[in-house]
């Protein structure tokens, strides 16, 4: 069942990234990758708000699974920011290389911090 669940999770999650990359990156016109790093940032949000609400009792292990593993599994991708970022050094566009490194690490943290404290403030 497990498998099911998180199979579910990312019929959604990957549909969902594609649209939600596609539409923010239609809305900049830059080589930045604000596309995925919307994608990114968001997940480790709600994967903080779903830490922190399993920590509390709030959700069950089997809503981890959905949410956490299968939606925002496939909702984030760790290797379209490492192809992006490789992409913009070839290319000769460096400072937005680096920019996607530095806001990604620190969005991405300070998403999921955000999310932990909130899920604390409204569950513990």
């Amino acid at each position: 069942m497990n498998w099911l669940l998180v199979i579910i999770g990312a019929m959604v999650g990957a549909p969902l990234r594609y649209l939600t990359d596609r539409t923010v990156q239609s809305k900049h016109d830059t080589v930045f990758p604000w596309g995925t790093f919307t994608v990114n940032v968001v997940g480790c949000l709600i994967l903080g708000l779903l830490t922190g609400a399993v920590t509390a009792g709030a959700a069950s292990s089997q809503v981890q699974l959905l949410v956490g593993t299968g939606l925002c599994g496939a909702l984030t991708t760790y290797s379209t920011f490492s192809y992006e970022t490789l992409r913009l050094t070839e290319e000769g566009a460096g400072f937005f290389a680096a920019a996607n490194v530095v806001a990604s690490v620190v969005a991405g943290l300070g998403a999921a911090f955000t999310g932990a404290a909130l899920a604390q403030a409204l569950w513990a």
